[in-house]
């Protein structure tokens, strides 16, 4: 199917497939099943990552770095990193270098969203984070999610990435019930007062510019009740055991000592913290304090366009105070690195 599509009109089609692999057909019916009992959705807001792609090489981004940044500078920085570390230690071309370390110049002086270095594009792409819910709150992780083969509760393990080597194909073969949450998807803008007009109308353009959608892996947060809804207290994970895992270091070590908790509070975070890890795949802890804390599943959702992914909207710019700057030493085209003093 991919070569019968017009080159720029990749993101109007989509290739459906029935899934044959008993992993993949079980995963379907869990889908199916969540379809039915998890039939609202919160839109979170956007998230932001970098896709790159290689020069001429058609319709297909890979993700580079995990679409999980708040705002568009953290993407940004992150892309300053990535280049940075080519040139120390991707290359042993002069040229190369040199280009590399431009790109990096440019990051350190300008709100830079896309740039093309050494033969390879990049963008800093937008995703929306969304979580299903019902009347019993947000949807938990689902029994054919992935887990790790051992579940080790150290807080120092190193995971692996969120979207860690994903291709964005709006055309790659996909199941029914994905390409169903895809469709039902193609529609979603900001429509609350709530959010600024200009955000709306930002919103409402992208339906047009990019009609598209392609959904990244699942993620995995940890919220928390608020008087104003369900907030997160973790980053997006890439498995619920990473969060499970992140919401047992909050309890017994992040919360007690950030918040200088008292002996009794202290034993008592521990107490639910050995009981939820002992339970092995819970997903919901309550405090003797009332605070209630939920592993979820959340869905992100990337718009595509002719050009590929969609970039950081002019609305999306509602920085933290933090913009470009150097956040590496200074290094030059034969990979000589300068620590200044």
């Amino acid at each position: 199917m991919t070569s019968e599509v017009p080159p720029g009109r990749e993101h109007l089609y989509m290739n459906v497939e029935p899934v044959a692999h008993p992993v993949a057909a079980a995963q379907e019916a869990d889908a199916r099943d969540a379809a039915r009992r998890y039939t609202r959705y919160i839109i979170r807001g956007p998230l932001f990552g970098i896709a790159c792609q290689d020069v001429g090489g058609g319709h297909r981004w890979r993700v580079l770095t995990p679409v999980t940044c708040g705002v568009p500078q953290d993407a940004r920085d992150s892309l300053n990193s990535a280049l940075w570390f080519r040139a120390k230690d991707g290359t042993d071309d002069r040229a190369v270098r040199r280009e590399l370390l431009a790109a990096v110049a440019r990051l350190e002086a300008e709100r830079v969203d896309e740039l093309t270095a050494a033969g390879t594009r990049y963008r800093v792409m937008r995703c929306d984070e969304i979580i299903y819910s019902n009347d019993e709150g947000p949807e938990p992780p689902r029994p054919t999610d992935p887990e790790p083969a051992e579940r080790d509760w150290e807080p120092g393990t190193r995971d692996p990435e969120p979207d860690a080597g994903f291709v964005i194909d709006h055309i790659a073969a996909t199941g029914v019930m994905e390409a169903t949450e895809r469709l039902a998807l193609i529609g979603l803008h900001y429509r609350s007062p709530r959010y600024p007009a200009d955000v709306r109308a930002d919103s409402r353009r992208a339906l047009r510019t990019h009609s598209g959608t392609v959904l990244l892996p699942t993620a995995y947060r940890v919220l928390e009740r608020t008087s104003g809804g369900w907030e997160p207290v973790t980053v997006p994970l890439a498995t619920p055991h990473a969060a499970r895992r992140a919401l047992v270091h909050m309890l017994t070590l992040l919360w007690p000592t950030v918040h200088e908790l008292p002996e009794v509070r202290r034993a008592g975070y521990a107490r639910v913290a050995a009981e939820f890890r002992a339970a092995g795949g819970a997903d919901a802890v309550r405090l003797d304090d009332g605070r209630e804390l939920l592993v979820v599943r959340m869905r992100r959702v990337v718009r595509i366009g002719p050009d590929g992914p969609e970039a950081v909207r002019p609305s999306d710019e509602q920085e933290d105070g933090c913009g470009p700057g150097r956040i590496h030493p200074s290094m030059n085209e034969d990979g000589t690195v300068t620590h200044e003093t």
